[in-house]
């Protein structure tokens, strides 16, 4: 049943609910809240667009990742808000609000997993789901000083999960302990009792640092420091063209491979619609979506071949026990409102999916630790293993950073 949303003052849910468990196990006394672009069986699924949600109707069933944690013992309490079709990485939505960054409030959360992250920052739930493509559950989990997990793609059902780019889009965990995330990953990658190896290896992509602020970059280096005393592995600096054996900037992964495929996918899975519907649009996403529109995807397929080239020698070049690390984000979270120029979008976007696009193409699972902080705001320490290696990388954190 609905309950009123003005009990959530950080504005992190759509609606709040009380879903109870289906079940018993290891989410037993748990909750979650769910992005709204996932399936709710009886309630309309918004995907941030008020007109998506008012022409469609509420699914009859939920997402089976929702089922999976219900039947687990978690309880669903709320339904996240999202950035607008979930096209944006700010967490500014202009139909829904901008949820409150518990950590920094005068500052964006990040998107599009925006309510997800503030939802568990502002402590409404244990854990909460969402979605990544470009970084839509890493970059609100690093501005909002949360944990986040991007599993290797289509690792979790996306069965009941708005279409959105399905050649990069996975469903991730949120939540502001380690233990929550970890017991959630598990029920949603059906682990079972899977044995995993110790890390043998620790990689710093230093061409990340040299894109981050300076006093980013000074953060991830104490914090390795304090790594390596903790579990005895020092961080070994790699540049992109040597993991990958090619000589290629790690800019490429953004600009020359995933953004094209991005780009093309949304064209169909929304895009039609779009055009068809003609729906109200906020004003930053109808810009964002003019470069959709005048996208080239017949010209550009050769991009999709770079994804599986890329995809192939980035995974050649994290051998079983490698992990590799670097920060989430380059930098801090925004202000508020102070997206309203090119020049600044640019800068938070091209640096910030220099980053993301790394484990978006190599399908890697990346977990980001809330870890660092600068100027009073946290930035997250990201960590990824090769495709289908989430229970190592879950372990290997775990031993990595236990107290």
């Amino acid at each position: 049943m609905p309950i009123d949303t003005r009990f959530d003052p950080s504005g992190s849910l759509v609606e709040r609910l009380d879903l109870p468990p289906l079940g018993t196990g290891p989410l037993d006394g748990l909750t979650f809240t769910v992005k709204d672009n996932i399936d709710l069986a009886g309630y309309r699924t918004s995907y941030g667009s008020p007109a998506w949600r008012d022409t469609h109707p509420a699914p009859v069933h939920n997402a089976l990742c929702v089922d999976q944690l219900l039947a687990a013992g978690g309880r669903c309490v709320g339904k996240a808000v999202a950035d607008e079709f979930t096209y944006s990485l700010d967490g500014e939505n202009p139909f829904f609000g901008t949820p409150r960054n518990a950590r920094a409030p005068e500052r964006v959360p990040g998107g599009s997993s925006s309510g997800s992250a503030a939802s568990v920052a502002n402590g409404l739930a244990d854990f909460s789901i969402g979605t990544d493509s470009g970084g839509s559950i890493r970059v609100p989990a690093s501005l909002c000083g949360v944990w986040g997990m991007r599993p290797s793609l289509h690792r979790i059902s996306e069965a009941g999960v708005l279409p959105f780019m399905p050649g990069v889009s996975t469903v991730g965990i949120l939540s502001a302990q380690r233990g929550f995330l970890d017991a959630a990953a598990r029920v949603l990658l059906r682990s079972g009792e899977k044995p995993v190896a110790s890390p043998k290896r620790l990689l710093l992509l230093s061409d990340m640092l040299e894109v981050a602020d300076a006093a980013v970059a000074d953060q991830v280096h104490a914090a390795l420091e304090q790594i390596s005393r903790h579990c005895g592995l020092v961080a070994e600096p790699v540049r992109f063209s040597q993991l990958i054996g090619e000589d290629l900037p790690l800019s490429y992964c953004n600009f020359e491979a995933l953004r094209d495929l991005q780009t093309a996918e949304f064209q169909s899975t929304l895009g039609n619609w779009i055009e068809t519907a003609n729906p109200e649009l906020g004003y930053v996403f109808s810009m964002a979506y003019g470069n959709v529109r005048q996208f080239d995807r017949i010209a550009r397929l050769d991009s999709l071949t770079r994804c599986e080239r890329l995809f192939e020698k980035i995974n050649a070049g994290l051998p079983e026990g490698t992990v590799v690390c670097f920060p989430t984000t380059p930098v801090i979270a925004p202000l508020k409102g102070s997206l309203n120029n090119l020049d600044a979008v640019l800068d938070f976007y091209d640096r910030t999916m220099i980053a993301t696009a790394f484990s978006g193409v190599g399908r890697l699972p990346e977990i980001s630790a809330p870890l660092l902080t600068v100027e009073g705001c946290p930035v997250g320490l990201s960590f990824a293993a090769a495709h289908y290696q989430d229970e190592f990388l879950l372990s290997a954190v775990g031993e990595m950073l236990a107290a």
